[in-house]
């Protein structure tokens, strides 16, 4: 495979990734009400941890071996995967709960994507979880990224560094099922503001090497990353001014800032390490914005608290 069909294949993958990501959410919000919302949030979260997991596991030990080395019928097989998953969603879409959602749906008065996407950014608190979500992709991805070169640069072996760095994603997969789940509307705030301030303690933590201090800061880096994200799309789609028509567009939104963050993450941390020599400074970049999230939470239960209406007035 050359470059250009290496950039391609990597294009589509963001052209198909996006629609996943906007559209799941929406799914929830019409399928699910109460914990389980939660739950079922923190399930699709879950996922590529997992995919992620057991890719990389089987992808070395057993595909590789078991077509002698070559990448191709691995990348097929990978293929075949995804191509199962889109043939699973089509059948549960043609199920008779599905298509009385989709014709409910269908029966209520639309509006004009352009309109629904202006009347969402009127909200304070709709544009206040868009910032934020750039502040936890920039925390997500800088760490996920980086990981294991940091702990390497810490002076652990390739091995050992492979190891440790597991560790965020096995807490990631417990949290991922039962935080969520807890974020209930009366103690959501809160919950958000823990986990701001785990995501903020866990970027101190990282600067020790070794011992009880990086294992915690491994632990709430994990407990942070699985659910942050998760319990802050929940806020958004059950805001007075969203609700289930509007989860959509809004998860869209949301997913169109936060991979901002996504990008400014990696590069920022990448950037200090190149004028620093270390990571640091890097860190220390992330204390700031998780610092600034913490901050974030309570504003945006006030915002949350005092809506504002999204939809146009009713003419006499």
């Amino acid at each position: 495979m050359d470059y250009p069909t290496l950039l391609a294949a990597v294009m589509l993958f963001g052209l198909g990734g996006p629609i996943v990501s906007a559209g799941a959410p929406k799914v929830i919000a019409h399928w699910f009400t109460g914990p389980d919302r939660g739950f079922a949030m923190g399930v699709y979260l879950t996922g590529p941890a997992v995919g992620g997991v057991i890719s990389l596991t089987l992808t070395h030990s057993v595909l590789l071996p078991t077509f002698d080395g070559q990448w191709r019928p691995v990348l097929l097989s990978w293929a075949f995967v995804a191509v199962a998953a889109g043939v699973l969603w089509w059948w549960i879409a043609g199920t008779p709960q599905a298509r009385a959602l989709e014709a409910a749906e269908r029966s209520a008065e639309r509006v004009p994507q352009r309109r629904m996407i202006a009347q969402l950014l009127r909200s304070p608190a709709v544009r206040l979880v868009m910032l934020m979500s750039v502040g936890v992709f920039m925390f997500n991805h800088g760490l996920n990224n980086w990981l294991p070169e940091l702990l390497r640069h810490d002076g652990m072996s390739a091995v050992q560094a492979g190891y440790w760095a597991s560790i965020p994603t096995i807490v990631g997969i417990i949290g991922s099922l039962s935080i969520p789940r807890l974020a209930t509307p009366g103690r959501r705030f809160r919950i958000l503001l823990v986990l701001s301030l785990s995501a903020m303690m866990a970027s101190l933590l990282l600067h020790f090497q070794s011992g009880i201090p990086l294992f915690a800061g491994l632990l709430m880096q994990g407990i942070a990353r699985s659910s942050l994200m998760t319990v802050l799309i929940l806020t958004l789609v059950e805001l007075p001014d969203i609700g289930p028509a509007r989860a959509g567009t809004a998860a869209g939104l949301f997913f169109s800032a936060a991979e901002i963050g996504g990008v400014l993450g990696p590069l920022s941390l990448g950037a200090l390490y190149d004028l620093t020599g270390g990571f640091d400074a890097g860190l220390f970049l992330l204390t700031a914005v998780t610092g600034l999230l913490a901050y974030g939470v309570t504003r945006l239960r006030r915002a949350a608290e005092a809506p504002v209406r999204t939809s146009a007035p009713v003419r006499r």
